[in-house]
């Protein structure tokens, strides 16, 4: 398969996606899923993404599609569930719903504000490997002037789809790094997980 590229720079993106680092043991085994349908699923994401930071739109255009984006590639219910953290098991079936709306919604205008900032790299898909219960699309991201930086993407069909549930940066944990921002912000509600709901829909 062809290498896939993004136009990207190093500052915007360590911004939006970095903070953490304990990782986080979740899919069960991917009996369906095999290492170049998952590299398949990396690829087209990239490249859904390269199109909309490359299209002209203006942001809240953008925002609506990186959130359609996020939406067809990635876990978001699972990935929603481990941000919430130990919160998680307290909720009700309705904030569960409403917080996983929230947080796509939510993720998409995060990441699209930095997607936007993105200049004069890409992104190069370089191989797949299958890693205990799930599998490792593994890339390096090129940028000028830069030396170049490691990233990894962790796909697997425990949703009964191939969809990717996290990234890691120079060894760097995405779902960790959500999990302790949006545990930070759950601190400041003293744990209303209504509130939590609110303050991200204005985030």
């Amino acid at each position: 398969m062809a290498n896939d590229r993004l136009i990207i720079t190093r500052r915007g993106f360590g911004i939006g996606l970095v903070g953490g680092a304990a990782a986080l043991a979740m899919p069960l085994p991917a009996a369906a899923l095999t290492v170049d349908q998952a590299r398949a699923l990396v690829g087209k994401a990239v490249a859904d993404v390269n199109a909309t930071i490359n299209s002209g739109k203006s942001a809240s255009a953008m925002y609506g599609d990186f959130e359609r984006i996020f939406a067809r590639y990635a876990d978001v219910p699972t990935i929603s569930r481990s941000a919430l953290g130990p919160a998680a098991r307290g909720a009700s079936r309705a904030q569960l719903t409403a917080f996983t709306t929230a947080y796509q919604s939510y993720i998409a205008r995060k990441y699209g504000a930095r997607f936007r900032e993105f200049i004069g790299g890409q992104i190069e898909v370089t191989g797949a490997r299958a890693v205990k219960s799930y599998f490792e699309v593994i890339s390096v991201a090129k940028l000028r002037g830069q030396a170049p930086f490691d990233l990894r993407w962790h796909v697997s069909d425990k949703s009964g789809k191939d969809l990717f549930f996290n990234i890691i940066i120079e060894g760097v944990n995405m779902l960790a790094s959500e999990r302790t921002e949006i545990g930070a912000m759950l601190d400041r509600r003293r744990g209303d997980i209504n509130g939590l709901i609110e303050d991200m829909k204005s985030a």
